[in-house]
């Protein structure tokens, strides 16, 4: 195996991990560190899917004790009930609206320009819902959630599908608007990511399985690994942002980081990929 293409592996992994739970889109910063990296055909596509996975594994990992829980309470505890169906609500939309559009945007949407758009547009979303008059809180625990509370943060995850939009802000954010505390929003994301990811990472797995080789499993485990590691080091340190500070720092970021790619596009500083 090509050690430069590991160390290119190493690094999309550690993106991936560094980002996919903050609202800043993974996808987004993905599509253009593959840009830059000249890993950005086909089967780097894929990659960049499947080592989601590690970082998933690191979310387990973090909430290992609230999934063992619920898993052992499942056969007689309702909030426990009601608890995993509110996940497979909100994980429903992603897939009917994966199944069908996922192709056409994927072919149309994954350009560093429209994902340094999505940044700009992301931020400014994310400045009005912090500075909005706020809302009365309603939900507090994720536990508290209703099925409809569950379907419309699964609509709302749906956006993510454009490129650049952030799963994880769009459901923060969204959960923010629609009631729920930073805390419980949070959460419920981190959740939310585990069959919607594992989902995501599988089916592409299965569907571009031609293009794959017992000779690219060194590639991914790298991936997956780097995934793992810096994935589970942020959660760590997100959850314990979340308790004293707002997501401002993060919208600024996305406004800055997409003008300057726009800026080097338009330029034509930096060569981006299609």
């Amino acid at each position: 195996m090509d050690i430069v293409l590991l160390v290119k592996a190493a690094i999309m992994g550690v993106v991936e991990g560094l980002t996919e739970f903050l609202p800043i889109s993974s996808t987004g910063h993905l599509i253009l560190a593959g840009s830059l990296l000249g890993f950005d055909d086909a089967k780097a596509q894929v990659f960049d899917i499947a080592i989601q996975t590690g970082a998933i594994f690191a979310v387990i990992l973090v909430y290992w004790q609230k999934i063992r829980a619920t898993l052992a309470a499942l056969p007689t505890q309702r909030q426990a009930q009601r608890f995993a169906l509110n996940v497979l609500i909100a994980f429903v939309p992603a897939v009917v609206l994966g199944l069908l559009f996922g192709k056409a945007i994927k072919a149309h949407l994954f350009t560093p320009v429209v994902v340094a758009s999505t940044f700009i547009i992301g931020g400014f979303i994310i400045l009005w819902a912090e500075r909005r008059p706020a809302a009365a809180t309603r939900i507090h625990e994720v536990e508290d959630m209703t099925a409809l509370d569950a379907l419309k943060v699964g609509l709302v995850q749906c956006l993510a599908m454009v490129p650049g939009t952030s799963r994880s802000g769009a459901t923060i954010i969204g959960g923010m608007l629609l009631g729920l505390s930073r805390k419980a929003a949070t959460d419920f994301s981190f959740f939310l990511a585990i069959p919607t990811l594992i989902g995501a990472g599988a089916y592409s797995l299965y569907k571009e399985r031609a293009l794959l080789s017992a000779a690219d499993i060194p590639l991914f485990a790298v991936g997956l690994v780097f995934s793992f590691i810096s994935a589970w080091l942020c959660v760590r340190w997100l959850l314990r942002y979340i308790s004293t500070h707002s997501f401002v720092p993060f919208a600024y970021y996305r406004i800055v980081f997409g003008v300057v790619v726009l800026v080097s596009a338009w330029t034509g500083l930096v060569q981006w990929a299609g």
